[in-house]
């Protein structure tokens, strides 16, 4: 018998944030071995730190445990999330846009081409950009050659570009842009004026009556009021304020995702 031709190599859109699952693991771990080592009576798993007449006593085997399974089980969401979940997110974000096939479209730190590849898929006659400065840090692999491999592996090759560039100063003329996507790449400007500055690039470079969708993990009231500063005030939000609220609570903070659909006016 003949052996079975490989299929098409799969995408792959890279592991987000890969520091912060790192130390994920490395915390969890840590946790988990205090937590075992009490276990199995290496010691007692309680730490009394004498502070003149006073004792504090410290449950370390038991936080050791909550600590060493929170920050597992997050690393591995963030994995599975990386992998499985962000491709399937995609195409719920993209269903919000009414695509005709001949849309512009820009996609602001597109890292290996999730969203921006997406599009592309969804259009003829269009063409999908992506501009990114491939910071290693937010996206492991981010490289611009990584994110045309994925484009030639979803067969869009020929309707993508990809361009090194500061989303703080976009290099295109004003409105030229039906559609402008950024998926997790705005927060990663740490200061307020930045971020500001980026929301007024994309709000610059949309077209009247063109489309911004806007998905992130923090800061989207900020983002809310810039575009609303520049004249977009047509916005709505399309994820579940309750399902925000509860990862907020999950990460203690650390996570308050949203996303927006921003429309400029014609």
């Amino acid at each position: 018998m003949g052996q079975t031709a490989p299929g098409p190599a799969r995408p792959d859109y890279g592991l987000d944030a890969p520091g912060v699952v790192r130390n994920l693991f490395l915390a969890g771990g840590a946790g988990l071995l205090v937590w075992a080592s009490a276990a199995v009576g290496l010691w007692s798993g309680v730490l009394v730190l004498p502070l003149g007449d006073v004792r504090v006593i410290l449950p370390l085997a038991p936080m050791g445990l909550g600590v060493g399974i929170g920050c597992t089980g997050m690393g591995l969401w963030m994995v599975w999330y990386s992998k499985v979940g962000k491709v399937r997110g995609r195409e719920g974000l993209l269903r919000h846009i009414d695509w005709t096939g001949a849309e512009q479209v820009l996609d602001v730190g597109c890292g290996r081409g999730l969203l921006m590849i997406g599009a592309a898929r969804r259009l003829t006659t269009g063409k999908a950009v992506g501009v990114d400065l491939w910071q290693a840090e937010d996206l492991s692999g981010n490289r611009p050659e990584a994110t045309l491999e994925n484009a030639r592996r979803e067969g869009v090759a020929e309707r993508v570009e990809v361009r090194t560039a500061d989303m703080r100063q976009l290099p295109f003329p004003d409105g030229s842009f039906d559609v402008i996507l950024s998926r997790a790449a705005i927060h990663n400007l740490y200061k307020p004026e930045e971020r500001a500055q980026a929301v007024r690039e994309i709000a610059r470079v949309l077209r009247p009556g063109g489309r911004a969708l806007i998905a992130d993990i923090r800061h989207h009231g900020e983002y809310a009021a810039t575009f609303a500063q520049q004249g977009c005030t047509d916005l709505r939000r399309l994820d579940s304020p309750l399902a925000s609220l509860a990862l907020m609570l999950c990460t203690m903070g650390a996570l308050r995702p949203a996303v927006l659909l921003v429309r400029k006016p014609a």
